[in-house]
């Protein structure tokens, strides 16, 4: 029998991690080196701002789950140029920007132009743009109720408009379909695959000029800045968006609070930004109490209906089942009937009921942990 090992977060003694290399790895890659603008950094604009005026990255996260992402993205694609003969990870430049569109569908006009080797075994009806995200199960839901981002479709819009404009990059590897010039893209494809269990989403629209003209339009607007502070965060911040928990200008975007103080404290400057935060709070609150009086509203309403599929959800139920709590005096019965002596523990809360009972003050002890903080908040005096 092999003696088992100590391990120490999951690793042998002198057993190097993987994620070592996967970290090592993921920092050579282009992206994780570029100084210019690309499509798929475009989720915030003060980030895309600290990346083409230079700036120098103040923090290092491990994301594990981007990693992953990663790997599955890149072996998905592969296999599909090799299935369907689809142009992958093919790279676009132009309008201050760049990147690598996931999958580019042709269709039998624009495929003729190609050498042989390179058209699709069967040609698309219209030119198709396709991304492939990859969601973790917990976001699922949100995929399939509301579909890309305004993040996602902005990088693929980008992608599309410089396809239409330029056509792909004259860079070594795809002389031949940078020769074809700007290609008609009428379509734009998002795949949505769970990380968790595989399902499969498709998401597809005709191109749409308007949001094109605003993706190039953001873009704009980054490249005329000089300093980053001069565009908004787009997101909440650490603790409240992923985005900013694995941004590597987190610290020069937010700076730094005291430990275990959330970083927008530092948003506050003086007591107009307090009653402004207190009166967002009041907002949000509205909203919150009127949101559940419409759930609760809908909860009653269908009780009694059968799961199935109404328009655009579907409903199923869950629970109902009966509850089961350890018989005490029965295990008493079988602890005696086994000769085994029954515990005899103290019951605390029978004991501080006598106290308080006799009038006797409750003993208490410091744990070394505290409640946690509530905010109360209500109309001032006048």
């Amino acid at each position: 029998m092999t003696a088992l090992t100590a391990t120490r977060d999951g690793v042998a003694p002198g057993a190097p991690s993987i994620w070592t290399a996967a970290h090592n790895a993921d920092r050579r890659r282009p992206r994780s080196r570029q100084t210019e603008l690309g499509a798929s950094d475009t989720v915030c604009s003060r980030r895309a701002a600290y990346i083409v005026t230079g700036a120098a990255r103040t923090d290092v996260h491990e994301g594990r789950a981007a990693i992953l992402g990663t790997y599955l993205h890149a072996g998905m694609l592969e296999d599909a140029r090799k299935e369907f003969g689809w142009q992958v990870e093919r790279t676009v430049v132009g309008d201050g920007v760049r990147g690598h569109v996931d999958a580019v569908q042709l269709d039998q006009a624009t495929a003729a132009r190609l050498p042989k080797a390179m058209r699709p075994l069967v040609p698309a009806d219209v030119v198709t743009v396709e991304d492939v995200k990859t969601k973790s199960l917990r976001k699922w839901d949100y995929v399939l109720r509301y579909g890309a981002t305004k993040a996602e479709l902005r990088q693929v819009y980008l992608y599309a408009a410089i396809l239409r404009k330029h056509g792909f990059a004259d860079l070594r590897g795809q002389k031949a379909l940078a020769r074809l010039g700007p290609i008609d893209v009428q379509r734009i494809r998002f795949r949505f695959v769970c990380r968790d269990n595989g399902a499969e989403h498709v998401q597809e629209f005709a191109f749409d000029e308007l949001e094109a003209s605003a993706a190039l339009f953001w873009v704009d607007r980054v490249l005329e800045v000089e300093d980053p502070e001069e565009l908004p965060r787009d997101h909440d911040g650490p603790g409240l968006a992923a985005v900013c928990d694995y941004c590597p200008w987190l610290t020069a975007c937010w700076g730094q609070a005291g430990p275990g103080i959330p970083v927008q404290t530092l948003l506050v400057k003086d007591d107009d930004d307090r009653a402004q935060a207190l009166a967002d709070y009041v907002r949000g609150h509205e909203q919150e109490t009127a949101g559940k009086a419409v759930k609760k509203l809908a909860r009653a309403k269908i009780d009694q209906t059968k799961a199935g599929t109404y328009g655009p959800n579907s409903l199923s139920w869950s629970g109902g089942n009966p509850v089961k709590r350890p018989d005490e005096q029965a295990m008493v019965d079988l602890y005696e009937d086994a000769g085994v002596l029954v515990p005899m523990a103290p019951d605390v809360n029978a004991m501080v009921a006598f106290l308080k009972g006799e009038g006797i003050a409750v003993p208490m002890r410091d744990t070394g942990a505290k409640t946690a903080r509530s905010i109360n908040v209500s109309p001032a005096r006048t």
